[in-house]
């Protein structure tokens, strides 16, 4: 496992770029993956949509893109909640949705380690580059997996796409080079917050490898985890199965 020593505690930086800069927050996103963000959000759409679920939750939706591009191409009509702990965001992605004409998604304010949902509620729970936010230093990860647990059906599956570690070495080195120098510069330019982009691009850096999330996952206590990898290692799509 990467090491997680003598790094910035989760959450708490992350407050203010979650709640303060929600009109940026697509741009920035888009600016630092180099437009790949929208093909990787695809990619985890479509993993979701396999075996069309009835019920799908997006956890620590953001502004929403995720649940949208769910709703775009599921060839049903499931039902699709976006959970955010942010209203700034949440009120944003209603908006994105209404202007799609989305009407099966709703947005909701939650906090992840007490979620408002009966047990074995969704079929299907994804989370679009928040993982790390949950599990990286933090004190309440444990709560956060019982609950996404027990709102997950018997057989249901948590989608995961988050920031990963090339197996190459060079590879690596060069993955790292661009979170110093590309994406906590870039995102600070664009929000002028240089806490909240040091933390994400130190985050990343240190994060799980493909191999240690599986097991990660496994030990959390789910039955099976698999692992897409994206753009040479640096990301990756998880599946796993309660």
């Amino acid at each position: 496992m990467a090491s997680n020593s003598n790094k910035p505690t989760a959450g708490r930086p992350l407050y203010h770029i979650f709640t303060r800069i929600p009109d940026r927050y697509d741009l920035i996103n888009h600016v630092i993956t180099l437009g790949m963000d929208s093909g990787w959000r695809r990619q985890t759409a479509l993993t979701c949509l396999k075996d069309s679920p009835g019920r799908l939750l997006d956890l620590c939706c953001g502004t929403g893109d995720l649940a949208i591009t769910i709703a775009r191409l599921a060839r049903q009509t499931p039902e699709i909640t976006g959970a955010d702990y942010s209203q700034p965001m949440l009120e944003k992605a209603a908006a994105k949705a209404a202007s799609a004409r989305l009407g099966n998604i709703r947005f909701i304010n939650a906090d992840v380690a007490k979620l408002p949902f009966p047990d074995a509620h969704f079929d299907c729970i994804a989370i679009s580059f928040a993982f790390r936010n949950l599990t990286y230093n933090n004190p309440r990860t444990a709560d956060y997996l019982n609950e996404i647990l027990r709102v997950l059906k018997p057989d249901g599956r948590f989608v995961i796409v988050e920031s990963s570690q090339p197996k190459s070495a060079l590879m690596r080195f060069l993955d790292h080079l661009y979170l110093k120098l590309w994406v906590f510069p870039t995102g600070y330019l664009i929000s002028r917050d240089r806490e909240s982009y040091r933390y994400l691009a130190e985050s990343a850096q240190h994060f799980y490898s493909a191999e240690e999330m599986q097991e990660y996952l496994l030990k959390a206590g789910f039955k099976q985890a698999t692992a897409k990898r994206l753009f040479f290692g640096a990301a990756a799509i998880y599946t796993a199965v309660k």
